[in-house]
């Protein structure tokens, strides 16, 4: 997964990015302190990222991914054991980095991406 690139990256490429890290986010915290972030916490997480790669979303599209995200870190969460959920979060944590390469992460950002056009209205 590239979440960076030295190219912008598009509309849509931006919003399934940042489900992915929030996600990412959601199942390490998870698995490392037994509790879920809240839907602020992954809007200001989501505010965070967008910053330091120079991109802004406005805040209900970001409280919307941050939602979605959420949605998703459970669902993995709830599929597999501690076991495999503590792999699942480590390596969508390190799939953040873009020169890292996991298919495991190439399949959940396959899965951003569908729930993601699954919230587009048409």
């Amino acid at each position: 997964m590239r979440v960076r690139d030295d190219t912008p990256p598009t509309p849509r490429g931006l919003r399934v990015a940042l489900m992915f890290a929030l996600a990412a986010q959601r199942l390490s915290d998870y698995y490392e302190h037994g509790q879920w972030l809240t839907d602020a916490q992954g809007a200001t997480l989501a505010a965070d990222w967008l910053a330091r790669s120079k991109n802004n979303l406005p805040l209900n599209e970001r409280r919307d991914i941050s939602a979605l995200s959420d949605q998703l870190a459970r669902q993995i969460a709830g599929s597999l054991s501690r076991e495999a959920g503590l792999f699942a979060a480590h390596e969508m944590m390190e799939a953040l980095d873009p020169n890292y390469h996991s298919e495991f992460a190439q399949t959940i950002l396959a899965e951003c991406e569908k729930l993601l056009d699954s919230q587009q209205p048409g």
